[in-house]
């Protein structure tokens, strides 16, 4: 099958939704779209649980009897592909602008469908 199937009519937008939703979790189609997350699987994110986990045990040890002034830092966990986003990027100007203009415009479709506009 190729893409331009699609507007040939032999492949539905249903089926192309299927078949890409059947793709590994790193196939290139994913990274390119953004959705690095699934690039960790379930072991690998036990692995730096537990990776974490001995480094947080080890610093323990390491700071056992030592006053809190004294003690080194504590270990910071191994970077998920999920931390790896912009966390402001979420707050940004634009995308507030962007969400409330969502908001208002979902707000004027069910006044409409109230008063009987549309059904």
């Amino acid at each position: 099958m190729r893409l331009s199937d699609l507007f040939r009519g032999r492949l539905t937008w249903r089926e192309l939704r299927v078949l890409l939703r059947q793709l590994p979790a790193a196939a290139r189609t994913w990274i390119a779209l953004g959705q690095e997350d699934q690039l960790w699987g379930l072991s690998e994110h036990l692995q730096a649980m537990a990776v974490d986990e001995l480094r947080i045990a080890n610093w323990q040890r390491e700071n056992e009897g030592r006053e809190k002034s004294k003690q080194t830092k504590h270990p910071k966990p191994i970077p998920r592909p999920s931390s790896k986003r912009d966390k402001t990027a979420a707050e940004s100007p634009e995308r507030k602008a962007a969400r409330t203009a969502a908001l208002e415009r979902a707000a004027a479709r069910r006044a409409a469908i109230a008063a009987g506009e549309i059904t």
